[in-house]
């Protein structure tokens, strides 16, 4: 069944322009970026590993809810410890709110312990767009075959309240349990919470 991915956060999206959206079960849009560190990677340099791609903005409430919980942190670790390819991804424009050069994203990770597999800077929003991402946290999960698993909300408490991650069903590790266990995800699409992405002006 094709499942078109309907993940749209649930704080202001007024204005964001209609996207088209990869859909879940097809294969993942390919991409190439720039990490913090100076690197170029692309999607296809993780062929035969799940890949989680994460949207962020560390000034954003709902980002903040899971970086100053300790939560993101967690899921990075545990997703890397079983094999995961973890790739954080700031789309904010240059000039625009969340936006990150090389030495403030690596003051980010340092500030806030995160460890993912690279950070990737998207300054001109083509990986952002080619997913659709709309908000930070917008959460995607690919698995080793390329194919797009799950797009959606990091959990089911949409909330800026940390105290609400206890309790709550956390999305992207049920999908990753899913496909660890070669299952069909349970829920492949949910609705993303958060802030806008910040993308260039059109």
């Amino acid at each position: 069944m094709r499942t078109a991915i309907a993940a749209f956060a649930a704080i202001a999206f007024a204005g964001t322009a209609a996207l088209a959206a990869p859909e879940v079960g097809k294969t993942a849009p390919a991409f190439t970026a720039q990490t913090a560190a100076g690197k170029t990677v692309s999607l296809k340099d993780f062929a035969g590993k799940t890949v989680v791609l994460e949207w962020t903005n560390s000034g954003c409430p709902f980002v903040k809810k899971h970086y100053e919980s300790g939560n993101m942190q967690k899921l990075q670790a545990d997703a890397k410890a079983n094999g995961v390819v973890w790739l954080t991804v700031n789309s904010s424009a240059p000039g625009k709110q969340g936006h990150v050069d090389s030495a403030l994203a690596a003051k980010e990770m340092k500030d806030w312990t995160f460890q993912p597999t690279a950070y990737l800077l998207d300054h001109d929003g083509k990986v952002g767009k080619a997913y659709d991402a709309r908000a930070t946290p917008h959460m995607y999960v690919i698995d080793g075959k390329g194919v797009l698993r799950y797009a959606g909300a990091i959990d089911d408490k949409p909330t800026a309240n940390p105290a609400d991650i206890k309790g709550a069903k956390n999305y992207v590790t049920a999908a990753l349990g899913d496909i660890s266990a070669g299952r069909a995800v349970a829920s492949p699409v949910t609705r993303a919470y958060g802030c806008t992405v910040k993308y260039p002006d059109a």
